[in-house]
C-alpha cells in the first residue's frame, strides 16, 4: 500500500518544467482557498472550496481517502525551488481502488495560470503508470475517466495520456448534468 510521502515525477518539456506530484499538504490550504473564483475549474469539476474552512476540510477528505486506500489524490507541483512558491498548478486522483478490482478511476484538474501548458497531460501520465506499477500485481488493468463532453479540452488531455474515447454517456443529474465522454486506458499487454 502506497504511503502519504509517495511523490512522482512527470518530464520536461522544451517550454515547461518537471513536475513532482505529491500528496496534498496542510500547507496547500491557502493556495487552494485562492482557487474558489476560477470560473473554468467549477464549470468543469466538482471542486467547491471557497474559503479557508472548506479548503481544510477538502485536504483532510483527501488524506482520509489515502489512509482507507481507496483514493489516492496528489498536488501537481512544479520542479524547482522558485516555482511560484510551492503553490500546486494542479491536482490528480486516483479514486475507487478496490483490492482484487480491475478497475479505477482517475480525475484531474489545473489551476488557470498552468493551462495549455502540457500539465494535465504529464500528470495524468504519471498518476497512470504510477497506478498501474503500484496496483496490477493485485488485478488492476483498466483506468477509466469521465468528464463533460462539451469539455473539449479534457478530451485532448485524455487522447494526450493515451486514454481512447469509448463511450458517450447520457446525463445523469445532479452528479452529472451533462452528456459525458468515457476514456479508458488499459494495462498495456492485458486484454482491451
Amino acid at each position: 500500500m502506497p504511503d502519504t510521502t509517495t511523490r512522482l515525477p512527470a518530464e520536461a518539456t522544451p517550454t515547461a518544467p518537471a513536475l513532482v506530484l505529491r500528496p496534498w499538504d496542510p500547507a496547500d490550504a491557502a493556495g487552494l482557498a485562492a482557487l474558489g473564483g476560477d470560473e473554468d475549474l467549477r464549470r468543469w469539476t466538482s471542486f467547491a472550496v471557497d474559503d479557508a474552512s472548506s479548503a481544510a476540510r477538502w485536504l483532510r477528505e483527501q488524506r482520509h481517502g489515502w489512509e482507507q486506500g481507496r483514493r489516492f489524490a496528489f498536488a501537481v507541483a512544479e520542479a524547482g525551488p522558485s516555482r511560484a512558491g510551492g503553490l500546486p498548478v494542479g491536482h490528480v486522483v486516483l479514486k475507487d481502488v478496490v483490492p482484487g478490482g480491475p478497475s479505477a478511476e482517475v480525475g484531474y484538474w489545473t489551476v488557470a495560470r498552468a493551462r495549455g501548458r502540457g500539465v494535465a497531460p504529464r500528470a495524468l501520465r504519471a498518476l497512470s503508470d504510477w497506478a498501474f506499477t503500484t496496483f496490477a500485481r493485485d488485478g488492476l488493468t483498466r483506468l477509466v475517466l469521465r468528464h463533460q463532453a462539451a469539455n473539449t479540452a479534457s478530451c485532448r488531455v485524455a487522447e494526450k495520456s493515451r486514454y481512447d474515447l469509448t463511450a458517450v454517456l447520457p446525463a445523469q443529474p445532479p452528479a452529472w448534468p451533462a452528456e459525458g465522454h468515457l476514456h479508458v486506458r488499459h494495462l498495456a499487454g492485458s486484454p482491451g
